[in-house]
């Protein structure tokens, strides 16, 4: 651990020895043997916590991305910042902290797209775009992202008609909800494109990775001056401005006296690729004062039982839930802790990582698991998940997605089962808006009504106004209508980009 460096470099975290600065490792997204970029040494606050009261979102941000992206300049990473945190949220703030049911619920939701993605895909266009510059790439960047039914939409909000990068965005058909869907196939510009594909987001997200590691198509992508990235949390430009919100959070709760300096607070978070819980992992090894980290899971609770076992064992039944972004069984970003808990040995890593592939499965050592100890996990059934929903509105008068329901539930069962009374964080991290029949099945009848006459019920039942994102695209034309098989998903990017098929 150490305080500042003025050259932090990203390896693969399947050794293949390569080091990458923070523009280079941005661009590329993945590694060239598959793995993910990891700073070569985690950094620690070079600040006191306690004089940041007072600050505001973009000086946090500030103080946190300097200590990772260390060859963009203090005016570089200023304006990406700037650019990123501003009108497009409906709150000034950027994040609110509400108080129900006696934990505290961090809203990361009030950005274009009413999901916790804005918080990190509204900066990675401009740390994009910054890093083509400083390593002379004239050529167009193409952003391929497989998505669960949030990163898709806040990506290509972020990206839309960003000049010299075009977007292909797939999601799973059927396996998102109805808002999800048509925030993306409304979605405006002509670097835009979309893709309902037959199979679930493990499907699409596996078939996203076999692109980026086909070397023949990166030599065709390069004799056509064509750089490939990722807009998905496997970037670290992605991961990095997560661990922003978290260390914001515990800041405004210093500020309004809820903590004290130093005291440690729990941290549950509705997990699918394991992007949003690692972030704030990264945040305690800086220093953040935290105790736990709830890994809470719906009924594709395969993190929950690695957790409990040290196995993690993709070969399962999937389920398509209500709460869809965590609808996954192949968790990319779990390599990286796996990475750190195995002392950051590539080889070890990349054995693991062949394991899952090859046979569906890996166990983790006595070690592994030691190391990880920071960590619990917890599920929620569909029952549980609805009925927590309608158990915090009626206790508090505040409605929660179904995702932070499911995170909800799980601390709840913990609290209960632990009897650790620590102070706890809960990442909110959609609208109800999003999952509005959801959530209001679960607390009104609802039958009989379509999306919109739910959405107007939720509006007088919440008073919370309905959002900009969603009153947009009541009435919008449906511009992408485009599917395609697992296996043609290739050949779709290669159409989309005038190559030859």
């Amino acid at each position: 651990m150490y305080k500042h460096i003025n050259d932090m470099k990203y390896i693969s975290t399947r050794g293949d020895g390569r080091k990458l600065n923070a523009s280079q490792a941005i661009l590329k997204g993945l590694a060239d043997d598959g793995g993910l970029f990891m700073p070569e040494k985690l950094p620690v606050f070079d600040f006191e916590l306690k004089d940041l009261v007072g600050r505001d979102y973009k000086n946090t941000a500030y103080r946190i991305m300097r200590l990772y992206f260390t060859d963009y300049s203090e005016d570089e990473l200023k304006e990406c910042i700037d650019k990123a945190y501003d009108g497009k949220f409906d709150t000034e703030s950027i994040i609110d902290i509400k108080h129900a049911c006696g934990a505290f619920y961090i809203e990361l939701f009030h950005g274009a797209t009413i999901a916790f993605k804005d918080m990190a895909l509204s900066i990675l266009p401009h740390l994009m775009k910054v890093a083509a510059k400083k390593n002379n790439v004239h050529g167009r960047i193409v952003i391929l992202t497989a998505t669960s039914g949030d990163t898709g939409k806040a990506a290509m909000s972020g990206f839309a008609d960003v000049e010299g990068t075009r977007i292909i965005v797939f999601y799973p058909k059927g396996g998102v909800s109805s808002i999800q869907e048509l925030q993306m196939t409304t979605q405006k510009g002509a670097n835009v494109e979309v893709f309902a594909v037959h199979g679930n987001f493990d499907d699409a997200q596996a078939s996203v990775k076999k692109i980026f590691s086909d070397h023949a198509f990166k030599k065709l992508l390069a004799d056509n001056d064509i750089m490939l990235s990722s807009a998905n949390s496997i970037n670290i430009g992605r991961l990095v401005p997560q661990i922003v919100y978290y260390v914001h959070a515990y800041i405004k709760l210093l500020e309004a006296g809820d903590i004290n300096d130093g005291e440690k607070v729990n941290i549950c978070v509705p997990t699918g690729n394991f992007g949003n819980i690692l972030a704030a992992y990264f945040a305690k090894l800086m220093g953040l004062p935290v105790n736990k980290l709830i890994c809470a899971s719906n009924e594709n609770k395969v993190l929950f039982d690695f957790f409990k076992t040290g196995i993690y064992d993709k070969n399962r039944n999937f389920t398509l839930t209500i709460s869809p972004s965590m609808d996954i069984l192949i968790s990319s970003n779990f390599e990286r802790l796996i990475y750190l808990s195995c002392g950051c040995s590539g080889a070890k890593t990349s054995k693991l990582m062949y394991e899952l592939y090859s046979s569906g499965h890996y166990s983790a050592d006595k070690s592994m698991m030691k190391f990880m100890s920071d960590f619990t996990g917890g599920f929620a059934s569909e029952y549980e998940n609805l009925e927590n929903i309608k158990r915090v509105y009626k206790e508090s008068g505040y409605i929660i997605d179904p995702h932070t329901s499911v995170a909800s539930s799980v601390y709840e069962k913990y609290k209960n089962e632990s009897h650790d009374d620590t102070k706890t964080l809960i990442a909110a991290t959609a609208s109800p808006y999003k999952f509005a029949k959801s959530v209001m099945g679960a607390i009104a009848d609802i039958n009989g009504m379509d999306d919109w006459e739910v959405i107007e019920m939720l509006n007088k039942t919440s008073g919370v106004a309905i959002p900009k994102a969603v009153i947009d695209i009541k009435d919008a034309p449906v511009i992408h209508k485009l599917e395609c098989d697992i296996e043609l998903m290739g050949d779709m990017v290669k159409k989309v980009l005038g190559l030859k098929v």
